[in-house]
């Protein structure tokens, strides 16, 4: 049995052959069962995200298997299979574990650490054990690979560093306030980070959320989204020395807010800080407003520089958190490996089994005057000879189920456990061509 895996994603295919293999949530469980109905496959799971569309599953067979599925997504998307092959990815073995472990825990993401792939892992995985496409090796996969996230995200604190603009300026006000529960936040204009910026102090929990822009039902509008105020564009000065927190995004070619407004703010506020987060372009904020006493000035430039430093940072986590990943790998392949000798374990436990029981009963014909309880005993302590003798065989199996010449091994006890070798059974087979010769 291999694991496998096989899709696309935003470093394979560009984004109008990702958006055509986009599965929905109504057709992801029959494409599911599909791909669970194909030869060779026993188990499969299917995650489906905007940035990628990617199987995972068990087969015996890897060339067949992946040829069934290549045309199973070529019908769904309706891309020939000529084109989805130089997009497509195929992955087994060692190389598939490592793939999926990193993409749980986000080290394969577009941005390093990004959290949404952990919910979205999650579901897929929960969904395949719903679909009963994913059973005990997936279910093992799977949960190994969300461990090895929880475990690469407390170890590395790989997502605590922000890298979006807009999440850069609310941890920028982490910092500058600590909480954000009693302050209010003022968005004058409406520019896309802004707005995603008021979104997240918005989750951060502010007090309340001002929005002011010179279309006045784009700011209701807003406003309403945020549950704050709407104010017209002409009243934003009255609203500014209320405000702790001012986020600027708008279309003005000059600066809107100069350093005389900030001024005689400061005085109103009696020496409480003002964060301004200025992510207009060309600015709207004038530079010597920075100069004001307590009045914390930081333009899309400053923003990006704490970006950059945080990706670096996350970054240096991945390096770490790979380190920790082939050792994950490491574990599972051999959980893996031993799971496939677990047929011979069995075997030859049953060859002992079946001895066991032959000597037994004969052993209880020549001595009938045994009890029960008796009988119980010898059987007992039979059990406990055989499990002792079988025990270092069997941890020998395991270990060299984990080594690169494994099969040697493997072949030689299946081998000596063969029918073929069972010399009582020869010669019992003998004595039957003796007394028919005679006959």
């Amino acid at each position: 049995m291999d694991i496998f895996a096989i899709g696309l994603n935003y470093k394979t295919a560009p984004v109008e052959i990702r958006e055509k293999l986009a599965i929905s949530e109504d057709q992801l469980s029959g494409l599911l069962n599909k791909i669970s109905e194909v030869d060779h496959i026993y188990e499969v799971s299917i995650l489906s995200t905007c940035n990628r569309v990617e199987i995972y599953g068990v087969t015996d067979n890897l060339d067949e298997s992946f040829e069934r599925i290549l045309h199973i997504l070529s019908s769904y998307s309706g891309i020939s299979k000529r084109e989805l092959e130089k997009h497509i990815f195929k992955l087994s073995g060692r190389e598939a574990i490592k793939h999926i472990f990193k993409v749980s825990a986000s080290l394969d993401s577009m941005v390093i650490g990004e959290p949404q792939i952990v919910c979205q892992f999650k579901d897929a995985f929960f969904k395949a054990r719903d679909e009963k496409t994913a059973r005990h090796i997936l279910t093992r996969l799977f949960d190994k690979a969300l461990n090895v996230s929880k475990k690469v995200r407390t170890s590395t604190g790989i997502s605590k560093k922000a890298v979006s603009i807009s999440y850069a300026a609310v941890e920028l006000a982490k910092k500058i306030f600590g909480d954000l529960s009693d302050k209010n936040v003022l968005l004058l204009g409406a520019g896309e980070m802004a707005e995603l910026a008021a979104k997240h102090l918005a989750s951060s929990g502010v007090k309340h959320i001002f929005v002011s822009n010179r279309t006045f039902e784009k700011a209701v509008q807003l406003a309403e989204e945020f549950g704050g105020s709407a104010i017209r564009f002409d009243k934003l000065f009255e609203f500014l020395p209320e405000s702790d927190i001012v986020i600027v995004s708008t279309g003005a070619k000059e600066p809107i807010l100069r350093k005389e407004h900030f001024i005689e703010i400061n005085k109103l506020r009696k020496g409480d800080p003002v964060f301004i987060i200025d992510i207009s372009v060309p600015r709207n904020v004038s530079e010597d407003v920075n100069d004001v006493d307590n009045v914390y000035l930081y333009n899309i430039d400053d923003l990006k520089v704490v970006v950059d430093k945080n990706l670096e940072e996350r970054k240096m986590a991945a390096l770490t958190a790979e380190m920790m990943l082939d050792e994950e790998v490491h574990k599972f392949e051999n959980w893996l490996n031993q799971l496939k000798v677990a047929p011979l374990i069995t075997k030859i436990r049953s060859y002992a089994d079946e001895i066991r029981e032959y000597q037994l009963d004969k052993l209880f014909h020549q001595m009938p005057y045994l009890n029960e309880k008796e009988r119980e005993n010898i059987d007992l302590a039979v059990r406990s000879i055989i499990n002792k003798l079988l025990h270092r065989p069997t941890i020998y199996i395991k270990y060299k189920a984990t080594k690169e010449n494994k099969e040697f091994y493997i072949d030689i006890l299946d081998e000596m456990f063969s029918p073929k070798w069972d010399l009582r059974k020869t010669r019992e087979k003998s004595k039957k061509n003796k007394t028919s010769k005679k006959d």
